[in-house]
């Protein structure tokens, strides 16, 4: 898959669980990124969006929910989430 950075990471996952991995001595952080994309083009658009040392790679695959609404049943989109482990005294500035 040839795309760039922006293309790959969709947006950062930023919720009180996701954010409390910021605070290790290898900080870890989540985003949700295209679903076709491998690990190693995930570390890949990090490293070149933000300018850090990427250590590991976690992928997952998150099943949309099923939800009714005014007796109409509809599907969420599937989601793929990266986490980013960054090497020790890496941080990313997403404020």
């Amino acid at each position: 898959m040839k795309a760039t950075p922006y293309e790959i990471l969709v947006r950062p996952v930023i919720t009180e669980d996701s954010m409390s991995g910021t605070a290790r001595t290898e900080p870890q952080y989540v985003f949700q990124v295209a679903m076709r994309a491998n690990k190693v083009e995930i570390a890949r658009a990090v490293e070149l969006a933000f300018g850090v040392r990427v250590k590991s790679v976690n992928t997952l695959h998150q099943k949309g929910k099923v939800k009714t609404m005014r007796r109409r049943t509809g599907k969420r989109p599937d989601i793929k989430k990266a986490f980013v482990t960054l090497e020790a005294g890496q941080t990313i500035d997403l404020f």
